[in-house]
């Protein structure tokens, strides 16, 4: 069987595979994005704090996929558990790091001006220092989506959702027929993902952030 007939012949599979896959890795960086954002504003102001925060989620990036994985089924079991855990786990240092970078790199004279005119600070927060820091936030969300997408693919190691499961399924019944077609769709499927995640972020920047800030 070639590879086109397998896909013809797995299609509806594929596309379950595909959906759970892309709803697992969004789902787990926008609960990643919150708890990076909020670590950066409690941390950015100090500089001890600011190492802490970007040092442990740099820690936490080092331990092996498969490895945390494997250490949080007997915490929290199998399935989508330990894919939200580990996935939201690896997705803070970027975000982390880049929204630490941005809040710091806001121009204080803004930021005093916003203060004359008599905001409150979660007011400059909001209004003048997020906006500013934005843009380097969203490349950090972009990096660790990026990143998510091919760490996604080890859930399956503890029967979780998405294209891991062909991969896993191919790489188990190597030498069989279709051991080859199953890692390839599976493969191919978390790229064309990663590769559409990735535009949609170049179109949310054009939307979201001013020309000015841009250039």
């Amino acid at each position: 069987m070639s590879f086109w007939e397998y896909v013809g012949s797995r299609h509806a599979q594929l596309l379950t595979d595909t959906f759970q896959h892309a709803s697992a890795v969004f789902q787990c960086m926008v609960i990643a994005t919150v708890l990076g954002v909020v670590i950066a504003v409690a941390t950015y102001r100090s500089e001890w704090a600011g190492a802490l925060a970007t040092t442990t989620t740099a820690t936490i990036l080092t331990i092996p996929s498969l490895a945390l994985i494997g250490l949080l089924i007997p915490v929290v079991g199998l399935g989508v558990a330990p894919t939200v855990v580990a996935l939201t786990l690896y997705g803070l240092l970027p975000v982390v790091r880049n929204a630490i970078v941005g809040l710091r790199g806001v121009d204080p004279a803004l930021v005093d001006a916003a203060k004359g005119i008599g905001m409150s600070r979660t007011a400059r927060l909001l209004r003048v220092e997020l906006p500013l820091a934005w843009p380097p936030i969203l490349t950090g969300i972009r990096v660790a989506t990026q990143m998510l997408m091919g760490i996604a693919a080890i859930a399956a190691f503890a029967s979780g959702p998405g294209l891991g499961n062909e991969i896993f399924r191919g790489i188990a019944s190597l030498g069989s027929a279709n051991a080859l077609n199953q890692v390839l769709s599976g493969t191919l499927g978390i790229v064309v993902l990663a590769l559409l995640f990735d535009a949609a972020y170049v179109l949310i920047g054009r939307l979201t952030i001013p020309r000015g800030i841009r250039a």
